[in-house]
């Protein structure tokens, strides 16, 4: 195994790298050395300039989403464009498949979690209202300092503040189509803010309404009735922030509360393989309940901006997460009690409660001029389950998990340097009751019991800003996490087992080394990093001949390279891109060797985004862009049990284009999503290796949307 090159020799490669670089801007301006400082992050616990954070860390701006989200009002879409290491969008409720580096990310709203690592249902991507989204912050690799799930980053959303004085009304809407039956998607919604003094206000009101889709050749898109879908469907998002500031302090208090359900107007019609023939829709009444999204968020946050010379933060938090799937009479299902084997219909519903308190206090200048000092403590409380809602049968019992984690900080500066390094303990409990599997895993008693998780995980980097505009970082960080624990317990299958001796149980720890090079100034911005994620005791799911996944505890790795950024040839010309290459690689079993590819269930394929800003008259903005998958096929004959691993993916192309234009009357948004009109299979869709003819879903075709947004 290739061992990773120390940091102070992989600086110096990264500096090397870019030398050249670092003459031509010695002529820079002191407002372009400024221009990388401006752009803040505070998903690292502390407000940071990006060029004083040793790693690679994204922000997508406001004005960047507005486009995005006026291409396709999806939140995984936005950072599929914006972030070149994530996978690409489902365009479904379900976000399976869509990685970070080959990693699962931790996804955080305002600071509070939102994924649900111990049953993860792959729902967790819809929790709130696009229009409430002020910025995103992407932490790319391992982390640890926002707690654990974050193995292969973090994506902070921010939600918007009020920042001018005085009261007023937004009213936005947007509307989307292609011009066929059942085919519209519109979205309506109502902002107020006010700041008055040291008090701020914002309140927002949403409604949706989202129709039926159509492929590049006029057939209707499949619905995917059990996992969920954004088609078919309605929702509802109610958003209030109220803060208060005393001098240096401030007080304030969040709450969120989204749904999202589906109609149950359509049902599944199955892919013809034979023919090529994706899976497709008909009208028609699902069995059971429709799958819906109920999100509830809130937070009480408390800021003292001076206190013993230092600033002291402290959030008390609360997140309730109800995710019901659709009925199915799929195998795990059945059982002769009910009903005859293979006629019974069912559906599961995942539920996860969480309660917690972050507290972090920061201390520059601590003892000696340039050291700063980050410390606090996270607490946790995690109560998570899955049961079948037709029936009230168990499938995943209580999983009660409690976590404690001091951490400690320490950020050196001198001149162009910052080193940055740290420590954060975990400690951890888990206890599960007694419980009994369902009938097609044997009825199994299963003895409850307590797992205690107790571990250190560490980071340092450095980086270097080696001439103006210019600097090069290198970092090693471990992240911190747990097998889907809900999958490992309701598949077990044989007698006499307990919590307490599963060993499928044990943490996942990921490092991630990394060393990149930037540059940011009155031009634009490029950043460039290569990194090598390693897990040795990692997860991959495996779905086999009879359709079920089966989770193995085998090592990871995960190498690869990236690169983005924007130029800007004038005040009114511009252009970005990106390019991702990912090298996922695992092994068939335990101490076999590393010779299997990471499938898409955990890894995107290569990708290049390309786009350019015109902006011809003043007020008027437009937006073209391209994202390119490349061809995988991989694993090619491999097979571990009865899992075949081969996966084939032919590449596509798909272009976008927006436009917006400020009047007196409004700002007004048109736009066209797959402006080619291309027909083509999804990522994920087309390479998992167990293919399923009422999940073998197309993409959408030519889409144009419309949005007007008003200020009063």
């Amino acid at each position: 195994m290739t061992q990773p090159l120390p940091l102070v020799r992989a600086v110096g490669a990264a500096c090397l790298l870019m030398a050249h670089g670092a003459v031509l801007a010695q002529t820079a301006t002191p407002d372009d050395a400024d221009e990388m400082k401006e752009v803040i992050v505070t998903a690292t616990r502390t407000a940071k300039a990006v060029d004083k954070i040793p790693g690679a860390v994204s922000v997508i701006s406001q004005r960047e989403l507005e486009a995005q989200y006026l291409v396709a009002d999806d939140p995984s879409a936005a950072l599929a464009t914006y972030i070149p290491g994530y996978a690409p969008s489902r365009q479904k409720m379900s976000s399976a498949g869509e990685s970070m580096r080959g990693r699962t990310t931790l996804i955080l709203l305002d600071g509070v979690p939102q994924s649900n690592p111990l049953r993860a249902g792959m729902r967790e991507g819809y929790f709130a209202d696009t229009a409430i989204i002020e910025r995103i912050e992407v932490i790319n690799g391992a982390s640890a300092i926002q707690g654990m799930g974050a193995t292969g980053g973090i994506v902070n959303y921010i939600t918007k503040t009020p920042k001018t004085p005085g009261t007023s009304v937004t009213v936005n809407a947007r509307v989307a189509s292609q011009f066929r039956h059942d085919n519209v998607d519109w979205k309506t919604g109502l902002t107020v803010t006010h700041k008055s003094g040291e008090f701020d206000l914002l309140a927002h009101g949403s409604v949706q309404r989202r129709g039926m889709g159509y492929d590049g050749r006029g057939r209707l898109l499949g619905i995917d009735v059990v996992q969920g879908d954004t088609m078919d469907a309605a929702g509802g998002d109610i958003f209030v922030k109220l803060g208060r500031n005393f001098g240096d302090q401030r007080l304030q208090l969040t709450v969120n509360r989204f749904k999202f359900e589906g109609d149950g107007d359509y049902r599944n019609v199955p892919a013809v393989f034979a023919q090529g023939i994706p899976t497709s829709s008909t009208e028609g009444t699902p069995p059971g309940m429709p799958a819906r999204n109920d999100v509830k968020t809130a937070s009480l946050d408390y800021r003292h901006a001076d206190l013993f010379g230092g600033a002291l933060s402290a959030q008390l938090f609360s997140q309730d997460f109800s995710s019901l799937y659709g009925a199915t009479n799929t195998a795990t299902f059945q059982d002769i009690r009910y009903a005859p084997i293979g006629t019974f219909y069912d559906q599961s519903e995942i539920v996860a409660d969480k309660h917690g308190a972050k507290l972090t206090y920061v201390r520059p200048d601590l003892l000696l001029r340039g050291l700063e000092a980050t410390a606090g403590v996270d607490f946790l409380r995690d109560r998570s389950r899955q049961q079948l809602a037709g029936t009230g049968r168990t499938w995943v019992p209580t999983l009660d998990f409690k976590s404690t984690a001091p951490f400690l900080q320490l950020e050196y500066e001198f001149g162009p340097v910052t080193v940055r390094g740290g420590l954060r303990h975990e400690s951890a409990d888990l206890r599960v009751a007694t419980y009994t599997t369902l009938a097609s895993y044997g009825n199994r008693l299963v003895q409850g019991g307590e797992r205690s998780f107790s571990k250190s995980v560490k980071n340092l980097g450095a980086v270097w800003r080696f001439a103006p505009q210019w600097s090069a970082f290198a970092s090693s960080a471990e992240g911190f996490g747990l097998p889907d624990v809900g999958l490992v317990l309701r598949g077990v299958n044989r007698p006499n087992q307990s919590v307490a001796q599963l060993f499928n149980l044990e943490p996942v720890v990921t490092r991630n080394n990394e060393v990149g090079v930037n540059w940011r100034g009155a031009l634009g911005h490029v950043g460039a990093s290569m990194y090598d994620s390693r897990s040795k005791l990692g997860t991959v799911l495996r779905i086999n001949a009879q359709g079920i996944g089966v989770l193995d505890r085998v090592p990871t790795t995960v190498r690869g390279w990236e690169v983005a950024g924007e130029l800007r040839a004038s005040k009114t010309v511009s252009a970005f891109g990106s390019y991702a290459k990912t090298m996922g690689k695992t092994a068939a079993t335990a101490g076999a060797p590393m010779d299997l590819a990471l499938g898409a269930r955990s890894q995107a394929p290569d990708k290049l985004v390309l786009g350019a800003n015109w902006q011809p008259l003043a007020g008027t903005q437009l937006r073209l862009q391209a994202t390119r998958l490349e061809d995988r096929d991989i694993n090619i004959g491999r097979v571990v049990g009865t899992a075949n691993l081969e996966e084939h993916f032919r590449g596509y192309t798909l272009a976008d284009l927006a436009a917006t234009f400020d009047t007196r009357y409004g700002k007004f948004g048109l736009a066209v999503e797959n402006l080619t009109d291309r027909q083509y299979v999804g990522y994920y869709p087309q390479s998992a290796n167990y293919k399923e003819a009422t999940s073998y879903f197309a993409g959408r075709g030519r889409t144009f949307s419309a949005s007007v947004t008003r200020t009063f």
